[in-house]
């Protein structure tokens, strides 16, 4: 026998509940992936700005680091770097490659911004299609990371790079050069934005399921139950009857 104090919930109901603890529990989600998604934005500007995805070692012949626009060298003996390089001026830049590796990157940290510019959209448009939209920007800027991280050591072989590093270096070879903290923060940025990617994905294509399962049990409910309007006629029905009786 049940125990006293159940309450035997229908499929309907159980489904009612079901769908409002996921939606619940999927904007606690979002909120997280929204705040992750502003960290890897903070992310991708700082890779993009800061020069130091290579620099000197132990064995290198001058001090100095490179980024992917800005560098700085040293001359001589002198520990005076100096320093050149501008996203806005591409012929300051060293190498074709350090140009292209520039301009993905530019264009991946363009993409994770417009893509919390986004977040606005979430008050005038479907959830699940700003979700989706959000992603697709999300997969097209770790895209962008991935290119710009392998184009960028085709530029090692630049006349600056061999200045600092040696004449080792070659391309894919740094010779007595290391990577720095920048490089590897973008290659990990790529991992973030593919993640962040994929949960945007899953929580649009959840809710688009969800809606389509919530629209199934309100078309069932309004066929089983008349709507006011069916109420009032069949009223209306019976009162004439009674009225001709």
């Amino acid at each position: 026998m049940p125990e006293a104090g159940l309450v035997m919930l229908s499929p309907q109901e159980a489904a009612k509940i079901y769908h409002a603890n996921y939606i619940r529990n999927s904007r606690a989600i979002g909120v997280l992936w929204a705040i992750f998604t502003i960290c890897f934005a903070i992310v991708n500007i700082v890779c993009f700005i800061q020069p130091y995805w290579i620099g000197d070692g132990v064995d290198t012949p001058q001090a100095g680091y490179f980024g992917l626009f800005h560098y700085c060298i040293g001359s001589g003996f002198s520990k005076e770097l100096t320093c050149t390089g501008s996203f806005t001026d591409f012929s300051s830049i060293p190498s074709g490659a350090f140009k292209a590796a520039s301009f993905f990157i530019g264009l991946s940290m363009t993409l994770i911004i417009g893509c919390i510019v986004s977040f606005g959209l979430f008050f005038f448009c479907n959830t699940a299609t700003v979700y989706k939209i959000c992603a697709w920007m999300q997969l097209c800027s770790a895209a962008c990371l991935v290119l710009g991280c392998m184009i960028f050591p085709d530029g090692w072989d630049a006349d600056e790079v061999k200045r600092m590093c040696g004449e080792k270096t070659d391309k894919y070879s740094l010779g007595a050069c290391s990577v720095r903290w920048a490089y590897i923060l973008a290659i990990i940025g790529i991992l973030d934005a593919l993640i962040l990617s994929f949960l945007a994905f899953v929580l649009g294509n959840r809710l688009d399921s969800l809606m389509a399962e919530q629209l199934k049990l309100e078309s069932k409910e309004s066929a089983r139950h008349p709507s006011g309007q069916n109420l009032q006629h069949q009223y209306n029905e019976e009162k004439k009857l009674k009225v001709i009786v």
